[in-house]
């Protein structure tokens, strides 16, 4: 089955990125449904899943909701309006479903499987602030911690897929993404188990990179902004806290530490997260990152409250000439 979407020349100059941490939460419920399929996040299972036993009833009716696979309503997952929105700004959106939607969209699942969809729907006004209040919750204890390096990973595969956007246009771009992605020159077409639809467009495209989806893809089609989740590159370092090893010649130059963190600098991260994978205080990182920038080596951006760093093309040429 197929989702195919008529991409006009004002489509693919729409095309934008954007990163969703409600999008990453609500897939996340889907890795701690069934872990074995994603045994890439078990590092991040193992440290969450005793925090569950506070949630209860409501974490029941959250995965009666998002089942281990196929359809989930898709008003727990609304696209980006935002490059970076934040978590608040996404779980107000929800709070905002209108219930009529609501009704529409969980009874597309079966209400006869489970209780908590049938209450939902019998009360969807209350289901809604329900729901909204346990991903809220569940957000502080099992998410919001980890949020950084999450970003930190969709943010630098956004960096690259611009890249490839910009040097090889939409036909690189696509042929980037996954497998199941092909575009034919006017039309994308999506390979999905569970929908099968061809639809006009005219608005554009959100393409939004995705590590708990990883390594499948997901759509949203109209009446919501159309939006493709693809597997986010590089995975497979997430969860990795290993100190990166750092070249004799590039130690020899700017300090080992220095050259510890400018190595770890090829995806972005923030002061926070790389005290933890470099075993350094936070005030010693600053102290480096001041350097490296001062040196043209580093650079930041703020993306809401956090500021996340990496390397500038000097940078990436010092470590690659040094490695």
């Amino acid at each position: 089955m197929t989702v195919t979407w008529l991409l006009g020349p004002d489509d693919v100059a729409r095309i934008r990125f954007a990163y969703s941490p409600m999008w990453e939460l609500v897939a996340s419920l889907r890795t701690l449904s069934d872990p074995a399929r994603q045994a890439i996040h078990r590092p991040w299972v193992t440290a969450v899943r005793p925090r569950l036993a506070t949630f209860g009833a409501d974490l029941a009716e959250v995965f009666a909701l998002v089942p281990p696979d196929g359809y989930m309503p898709d008003f727990l997952t609304p696209p980006p309006e935002a490059p970076a929105p934040t978590f608040a700004s996404e779980l107000a959106r929800i709070r905002g479903t209108a219930p009529e939607v609501a009704v529409i969209e969980v009874g597309m699942l079966d209400p006869g499987r489970s209780p908590a969809i049938r209450a939902f729907l019998d009360d969807p006004a209350a289901g809604i602030d329900r729901v909204a209040t346990t991903l809220g919750r569940y957000w502080d204890a099992c998410l919001r911690e980890y949020w950084p390096r999450v970003h930190g990973l969709l943010e630098a595969d956004v960096i690259r897929r611009t890249r490839t956007l910009a040097a090889g246009g939409a036909h690189a771009l696509f042929d980037s993404l996954n497998p199941a992605v092909t575009w034919t020159g006017d039309r994308l077409h999506v390979d999905r188990p569970y929908m099968s639809v061809e639809a006009p467009h005219g608005e554009g495209l959100v393409l939004v990179p995705s590590a708990f989806h990883w390594p499948s893809v997901a759509v949203m089609c109209p009446p919501y902004q159309s939006m493709l989740a693809y597997p986010v590159a590089g995975v497979g370092t997430l969860w990795d806290d290993t100190p990166p090893p750092a070249p004799d010649g590039l130690a020899a130059l700017i300090g080992r530490n220095r050259a510890r963190m400018l190595v770890a600098l090829a995806e972005p991260a923030t002061t926070t997260a790389l005290a933890r994978r470099l075993s350094l205080t936070t005030g010693a990182v600053s102290q480096h990152l001041a350097i490296l920038r001062d040196g043209g080596l580093a650079v930041g951006k703020r993306v809401g409250k956090e500021v996340y760093y990496r390397r500038t093309p000097t940078g990436d040429a010092l470590t690659q000439t040094a490695s």
